[in-house]
């Protein structure tokens, strides 16, 4: 089996991010959070290139979270990766029946978001990793600064580096200049095995950030320079509050 080659384009991107916001360091041992989208994918191939070629020595392994929510089947991840000799962990959790339980007020993508990380962040010291690496991308990015500022009236969006509260992981997310097409694109050329609805709990109806999607997609068909002037605007927000894991929720994918 070849391994994927990410365009250069989306390495050229992630490299420029990487660099302007110190994401990998020497030695550093990273865990992508693999839910099996088409950006998760893109972020563990696109680490997984870069620790081949980069100056800077650094390992690279995945972990899946299976929520135990009908509709969601990782598995074939677990051949797929074997294939290539990427360490992968694989955590099952029946975060549905845990909502039902204790969720309160919060909503359930919040609940489950919140699980997962922590389920992310306990693999990793488990495991003797340090960085989380997150495949969100600009247009997660652009859509959480809208919903933010529409409906919270704060101007906040996801970082993109940045430690933990317990200070012993960093988070880092090096998609945040590349697009969502960009990683559909590539996930469809490569014929990487997505996983379409990697949450199905979120897909069985719109959400709020399907509608700031469609809003942005609207907008940049009048104006198509609006990423790259939201990506020059949301920049000292992405770097802003570094200590602070408090962000807004958004899906891998």
């Amino acid at each position: 089996m070849n391994t994927p080659e990410v365009p250069k384009s989306i390495r050229r991107l992630a490299g420029r991010a990487i660099g302007d916001f110190d994401m990998i360091r020497e030695g550093d041992r990273i865990l992508v959070g693999l839910s099996g989208g088409k950006d998760s994918l893109t972020l563990l191939w696109l680490l997984h290139d870069l620790a081949r070629r980069a100056p800077v020595r650094f390992e690279v392994g995945a972990v899946t979270i299976d929520p135990e929510i009908e509709g969601f089947d990782p598995g074939r991840l677990r051949d797929y990766l074997a294939a290539f000799g990427i360490p992968y962990f694989f955590v099952s959790e029946p975060i549905a029946e845990l909502a039902g339980r204790h969720m309160g007020k919060d909503s359930f993508c919040a609940f489950c978001s919140r699980m997962k990380r922590g389920l992310i962040y306990r693999t990793a010291r488990e495991r003797g990793y340090s960085v989380i690496a997150l495949g969100q991308h600009l247009d997660d990015l652009a859509e959480s600064f809208l919903m933010s500022a529409f409906h919270g009236g704060q101007l906040r969006t996801m970082k993109a580096h940045y430690r933990i509260d317990a200070g012993d992981l960093r988070v880092i997310r090096p998609l945040v200049y590349v697009r969502e097409r960009q990683t559909r694109d590539f996930a469809a050329a490569a014929e990487l095995p997505v996983i379409p609805d990697s949450c199905p709990a979120c897909f069985s109806k719109p959400t709020e950030r399907e509608h700031m999607k469609a809003l942005l997609a609207r907008e940049e068909a009048l104006h198509p320079r609006l990423f790259r002037n939201l990506r020059t605007a949301m920049d000292p927000l992405m770097r802003a509050d570094e200590t602070s894991e408090r962000e807004e929720e958004a899906g891998d994918d």
